[in-house]
């Protein structure tokens, strides 16, 4: 419902975040568990397949039910949409009320770690690069934007570069950060809490909390709070 208009601009309430968090119907949990006991984790990721496209009743359901099922944990009131992929599920730990959008993919590795906490809305079409990664509370995630977490070493240099060593860095979201479209956020970067980034942003290096950053490569544009210095950190 729209609670102001100026010059054709609307300011709606926000949904997302909002609302305390409902537990799960019974019967939602219950398939939860029994998905669990009779497949193994090859099985749910195979399961998953014949659900990830759709929007039907049947298809949301049995997806939010196979994420809960193979991952390490997960919260409720979770929502998966359409086309939603995953790798290594069964390394993430997910918070309540979170929302993945529709052909989003989180990529996980076999011995990583990934960390959703309540309340992150994850956009259509964004990449996760979820080997060693934690995004905080109330974190909006745009559309489109990506984490990169690893990257080839590159050394020696008479080899092909895909054969080189592989380099996992820590990639790290704090509380109420806003990542904006098609922004990429790359290995061994850490968002200070509440911190924003512009949209298409590459962000190379930390940002601070609360600070506004924007371009290629990200440069800092002010404080959210137009105060200097920076808010001190909580």
């Amino acid at each position: 419902m729209s609670t102001e208009r100026s010059a054709g601009i609307r300011i709606v309430q926000a949904v997302h975040g909002r609302r305390e968090a409902v537990a799960d119907p019974s019967y939602q949990v219950a398939l939860a568990e029994e998905l669990k006991q009779s497949y193994g984790a090859a099985g749910l990721v195979e399961l998953y397949g014949r659900f990830i496209v759709g929007d039907g009743f049947v298809d949301l359901l049995m997806r939010k039910a196979i994420w809960q099922s193979v991952a390490k944990s997960c919260g409720c009131g979770l929502q998966v949409g359409s086309g939603a992929g995953f790798k290594h599920p069964e390394t993430f730990e997910i918070g309540n009320s979170v929302f993945i959008g529709a052909q989003a993919y989180i990529q996980g590795r076999y011995d990583g770690r990934c960390v959703i906490g309540d309340n992150v809305w994850i956009g259509p079409q964004a990449f996760l690069d979820a080997r060693d990664l934690v995004i905080e509370e109330f974190v909006g995630w745009g559309p489109g934007a990506k984490i990169l977490g690893s990257s080839h070493t590159g050394i020696p240099v008479d080899v092909p570069i895909i054969r080189t060593d592989l380099e996992i860095k820590p990639v790290r979201i704090g509380a109420w950060a806003d990542i904006g479209t098609n922004a990429t956020i790359l290995p061994g970067v850490t968002i200070g809490q509440g911190a924003l980034v512009g949209a298409g942003a590459v962000v190379l290096s930390d940002v601070e909390p609360f600070a506004v950053v924007a371009g290629v490569p990200a440069k800092f544009l002010r404080w959210r709070t137009d105060c200097s210095p920076a808010p001190a950190k909580p």
